[in-house]
């Protein structure tokens, strides 16, 4: 077996090949710009493919066989989420939780290698623009929030942990098929004011058997592998443009962080047979055919199953309002924004106290009238 390779996940310094310093990547480019003289540093763009990892070889095999890297982490003890920081920094604050980070500490862990990556494409000064006005069409936001909002630097790029899942899959299933036909019943009816007997249309349904096989073939059913963000609000960033997927180089890490995954591909992979059983059901229902379906037993086979590590882009804010944290998360190539919001309970008495000032106002000039 080969052995595991290891390498830092980011943070090794990327030198400008003009002036040595230390580069930034700017989302949208394929470049690396020198903010000290200027120069392009071209990210070297090969034609390898991205490489699926066969998922039964790799759980006989454990990480024996598959390329593994060493990333140093700083652990939040707050949420409990663990990111890379960038060289020299010894304090922060977490992203996801807003509390006081402080490297000291840190320590390494071995993680399967990204076998792919989607660069940032939006940039910080417009994802703090699409942020801003997201919060302005909240009600009831809380005035302090929108200050907050402005704080551009408040907005931190990372990379969020993915696993990607292919996989063929063979489904026997039992059920019954319903078919709508339309029967007349005699039944009272009212009309101007009487009761009439009359033939009225009934719409019933005629169940029959149904049964057979249907074969799916699944590509890139994603799973979130890191829980330090409520699930519902980062899957609530998809779709991603996965087709843009490079393979992955640390460059494009170069100015930001990265999440470390928490979910095992054994997890990961009982997470996407549940996307994927959702998509077979409506296979199932769509061969049934018929007005109604009803599905009684179904039973999937899953075989030549693959997998891949992979890193999504997101713009992250995490803010504290009385005493509780709320998330913000940005999709770093569309824009779309998505979080948790906190409600200012000042506003929310205010327009009750208006709503009843209104009410109040009608009845007055009702009994006026």
């Amino acid at each position: 077996m080969p052995q595991p390779t290891s390498a830092e996940l980011v943070f090794k310094d990327l030198k400008c090949t003009n002036c040595g310093a230390v580069l930034i990547f700017k989302p949208g480019v394929q470049k690396l710009v020198c903010e000290y003289c200027g120069a392009n540093n071209a990210i070297a763009v090969g034609d390898e493919v991205i490489e699926e990892i066969d998922y039964d070889a790799f759980v006989q095999d454990c990480y024996d066989s598959e390329d593994m890297q060493t990333v140093l982490l700083a652990h939040c003890d707050a949420c409990g989420a663990e990111t890379t920081l960038p060289p020299n920094v010894t304090a922060t604050s977490c992203p996801f939780c807003s509390s006081s980070l402080v490297v000291k500490g840190a320590t390494t862990s071995q993680i399967i290698k990204p076998k792919g990556i989607l660069p940032f494409k939006i940039e910080q000064q417009d994802a703090s623009q699409r942020f801003s006005k997201w919060l302005r069409s909240l009600w009831f936001a809380p005035s302090d929030l929108l200050r907050y909002a402005s704080q551009t630097d408040r907005l931190v790029g990372i990379y969020i942990p993915y696993w990607t899942y292919d996989s063929h899959t063979t489904s026997n299933y039992t059920g019954k098929r319903g078919d709508n036909y339309t029967d007349y019943v005699t039944q009272a009816v009212m009309v101007n004011g009487k009761t009439e007997m009359q033939r009225v249309a009934v719409i019933k349904t005629r169940w029959s058997p149904a049964g057979g096989q249907v074969r799916v073939f699944f590509d890139d059913v994603l799973v979130l592998a890191c829980t330090s963000l409520p699930a519902p609000i980062v899957n609530a960033l998809e779709p991603f443009d996965l087709k843009n997927l490079a393979p992955f180089n640390e460059q494009y890490l170069s100015g930001f962080r990265a999440e470390r995954y928490h979910v095992n591909i054994k997890d990961g992979l009982e997470q996407a047979k549940q996307k994927m059983d959702v998509a077979i059901r409506r296979a199932v229902c769509t061969q049934i055919g018929g007005d109604h379906q009803q599905i009684d037993h179904l039973h999937t086979t899953f075989y030549s199953i693959t997998f891949k590590h992979i890193l999504l882009p997101i713009w992250i804010s995490s803010y504290r309002y009385s005493g509780k944290v709320y998330r913000f998360v940005i999709n770093g190539r569309t824009g779309t924004v998505r979080g948790e919001r906190p409600v200012s309970a000042i506003k929310v008495t205010l327009f009750v106290l208006f709503i009843i000032a209104i009410i109040a106002l009608m009845v007055f000039l009702s009994n006026q009238n």
